[in-house]
């Protein structure tokens, strides 16, 4: 057989061969899926939620509205960033259309943190970076929030911020 007759048929095998699998849920699965209820809020997280409406009220901005809903998806991102031992925002599309299609959300953000002891370090360090601040300082009219400690204690956070 000729190279040129072989050649394609080799890098179609081979593309076949070398797939990439992820353990993500496809977002179309997530957003046709009910949200679990969310846990009864911590007091880590009430505080949380406290301080970053003092931070906006001392900067002239209208203080937002907690939001089971966005609790119920942050807490799915918490859980699975204790699980992967992973802080980042993996996943952040199904998240943000999940929150379009059952929160009414216009725009979506969110912020995440780890190993922080205390609601203020967290809320300080998010202040103090200006990707952070801008999204605690966004327009936006709801938020929530979910903390979870790993098996040696330490928190992971993830705060979301919606629009509607």
């Amino acid at each position: 057989m000729k190279l040129t007759r072989v050649l394609p048929v080799m890098v179609l095998v081979a593309l076949l061969s070398f797939s990439c699998s992820t353990d993500s849920i496809p977002e179309e699965a997530i957003d046709s899926m009910a949200l679990p209820t969310p846990p009864v809020a911590k007091t880590i997280e009430i505080e949380i939620l406290e301080l970053i409406n003092a931070h906006r009220i001392s900067e002239g901005l209208t203080p937002l509205n907690n939001h089971n809903t966005i609790k119920a998806v942050a807490y799915t991102h918490t859980d699975y960033m204790v699980e992967s031992n992973n802080v980042g925002h993996d996943n952040f599309f199904q998240r943000k259309n999940s929150l379009i299609q059952n929160a009414s959300a216009t725009r979506v953000s969110e912020n995440v943190a780890y190993a922080y002891n205390s609601a203020q370090s967290v809320v300080n360090a998010w202040i103090n970076s200006d990707g952070h601040r801008d999204n605690i300082e966004g327009d936006f009219t709801d938020f929530d929030i979910s903390a979870e400690q790993n098996d040696e204690g330490k928190w992971y956070f993830t705060n979301i911020f919606i629009k509607r």
